[in-house]
């Protein structure tokens, strides 16, 4: 599955991991301003802000996993398996397929807020990018640097949930991950303090005892509770570099290591990607599962008013500094 969340030192900072079996030949696209944005019910937009993210890029069609905007807006989706529920297109609202959520809001609105009043009228349709594609299952983080939101299309409807934590990962709904959360209360950054009984001479054996119960297994209710762990506690300096490896701290708490999690027939669970977006300077950084090096790409150092998509391919290969 996967896990994103956020990071606010100087700037703002926006990111995920991808945990999957295989990959779909995922790109860092960036869609210009000027690039024609269709929508199946909606028509075309010509003109919007320029997007950068990681897509799947079929028929020069971006459908993006994640991604910020230049006006620091970011969104990613994220497997909401057996949760989501996309409805048949509805009069009077602005009928979206899952594949255009993201281009929708990402091309249009500068803030949470702006984002808040286009999903108010939105229909999410359950309609296919086409026949080889199934409908992903998804829900979303949207964030900027002040304001944080969950977005679940279910039964009943759109929900809109407040997000404190800048977390998400998969199942269960948000509400219950938030919930789950009282259960760690009790976990510390600090050395512990014996509360078992003062008739018993206990003493710490080790640093670090004051996150005994932090769960490490691999379920996304326990790898929301340790990135909600990590990034609430996190500390790094301002500047670019501290700041950006920080944030791959945050979200190495929950790699998926191949071999831990076997869907069978030989295949394996990995965090095929990790992210990191400056949505204040426009960069996309990105690790891979074979490549720890951080890549970066500026999209400030692209033609933003062109009309076509701008792609860069995933450099994969472990890159190793021979330093003797």
């Amino acid at each position: 599955m996967c896990t994103a969340a956020t990071y606010k030192t100087k700037d703002f900072y926006f990111g995920r991991t991808l945990d999957y079996e295989f990959s779909y030949g995922d790109e860092i696209t960036i869609t210009p301003r000027n690039y024609k944005l269709h929508f199946i019910e909606k028509g075309d937009i010509q003109v919007h802000y320029a997007i950068i993210g990681m897509a799947c890029v079929i028929d020069e069609y971006p459908l993006y996993y994640d991604g910020i905007n230049e006006r620091g807006l970011g969104m990613a989706g994220l497997n909401f398996v057996g949760n989501a529920y996309y409805k048949e297109k509805s009069g009077g609202k602005d009928n979206i397929a899952q594949f255009e959520f993201i281009p929708w809001i990402l091309s249009q609105c500068a803030t949470v807020k702006e984002a808040k009043k286009l999903i108010e009228k939105i229909n999410l349709i359950n309609v296919s990018f086409n026949n080889q594609l199934p409908v992903a299952e998804l829900h979303w983080i949207i964030s900027d640097s002040e304001e944080c939101i969950t977005v679940e299309a279910v039964k009943e409807g759109i929900k809109i949930y407040d997000n404190p934590v800048g977390v998400l990962t998969n199942n269960p709904p948000f509400y219950m991950q938030m919930f789950n959360l009282n259960n760690y209360m009790n976990l510390s950054t600090k050395q512990l303090e014996n509360t078992f009984s003062k008739k018993l001479n206990l003493k710490e054996y080790s640093r670090g005892m004051g996150a005994i119960g932090l769960p490490g297994d691999l379920s996304s209710q326990s790898r929301f509770v340790r990135a909600a762990f990590t990034k609430m506690n996190s500390i790094s300096g301002k500047g670019e570099n501290e700041s950006v490896s920080q944030f791959f701290h945050i979200l190495n708490s929950v790699e998926q290591q191949r071999g831990c999690c076997d869907l069978g027939n030989g295949k394996y669970e990995i965090t095929i990607y990790t992210s990191c977006c400056n949505t204040n300077k426009g960069i996309y950084y990105y690790t891979t599962y074979d490549n720890h090096q951080i890549t970066a790409i500026n999209m400030y150092k692209e033609n933003l008013n062109s009309d076509k998509l701008i792609k860069y391919n995933l450099i994969k290969e472990e890159q190793i500094n021979i330093q003797n």
